[in-house]
């Protein structure tokens, strides 16, 4: 079949969160126009003809917008290409005969569940602690109605980008969520909307995402680096900033 690749995969297999895993090689034919999910779903219904079990990953849009296929392809969180997801990863970049090592997020505030799964609900538990606006704001308004300055507006947006897939904790070599928890505070603290909240919502978002366990932040900057979304990390000093004031202050 014209324009078919032959890899060798390792991948991680572990049957349970408290199971010992262990790299496992396969071999797979993948057409180069597949996604990487896609070559993983061919690989998949081959292991099921064998009668083994199939190999568990996350997925759901596979556009790039959901967040769930977080994996780490040959040592990087969503594979080698910036500001890609793994679904998004397409096979043409990869040659023939290539080996290709696919792991799991390794983080301790992410355990493994199984093979590529983990568990990210701690993502969730900082999002409830304060990720959004509880503040009767009325019925919706025209857009102009309240004036945003554009710097303020096109900051907001670009924080609210991120899809909580976990590639900076998986990146970072301490575990930190500061990338995460700082672009969800942004997004809603820079909008006068959120604004009434955000003292509250910064002391309750970075005391729950320490509670989980997820590391410091030691400004090695490999969270924007592998972010699919390519957030910045001025977010994690404005978060910084808000904390500390929120933390001299009273509410």
């Amino acid at each position: 079949m014209s324009g078919n690749i032959n890899l060798t995969l390792k991948i991680w297999r572990q049957k349970g969160p408290k199971e010992k895993g262990q790299l496992v090689s396969y071999k797979v034919e993948a057409n180069e126009h597949m996604s990487f999910l896609e070559m993983l779903d061919v690989l998949n219904e081959q292991l099921i003809s064998e009668k083994k079990d199939p190999i568990t990953f996350e997925h759901d849009c596979r556009e790039g917008i959901c967040g769930s296929c977080s994996m780490v392809i040959d040592g990087r969180p969503h594979g080698p290409q910036t500001g890609t997801t793994a679904c998004q990863l397409h096979m043409r970049h990869y040659k023939e005969g290539a080996t290709i090592v696919v792991e799991p997020f390794r983080a301790k505030s992410f355990p493994v569940l199984k093979d590529l799964s983990v568990d990210r609900s701690s993502f969730d538990r900082i999002i409830q602690a304060g990720g959004f606006i509880s503040v009767n704001t009325g019925q919706a308004v025209d857009g102009n109605t309240i004036p945003i300055e554009q710097d303020l507006a096109s900051n907001a947006f670009d924080s609210a980008t991120c899809i909580g897939c976990g590639a900076c904790v998986a990146a970072c070599p301490n575990g930190s969520a500061m990338l995460f928890t700082s672009a969800k505070v942004s997004h809603l603290g820079l909008l006068p909307q959120g604004k009434v909240e955000a003292t509250k919502r910064v002391k309750n978002m970075v005391a729950q995402m320490d509670k989980e366990g997820f590391g410091f932040c030691s400004n090695i900057e490999a969270c924007e680096a592998e972010c699919p979304k390519e957030i910045s990390t001025d977010n994690i000093a404005r978060m910084n900033r808000n904390y500390m004031a929120a933390a001299l202050g009273s509410e």
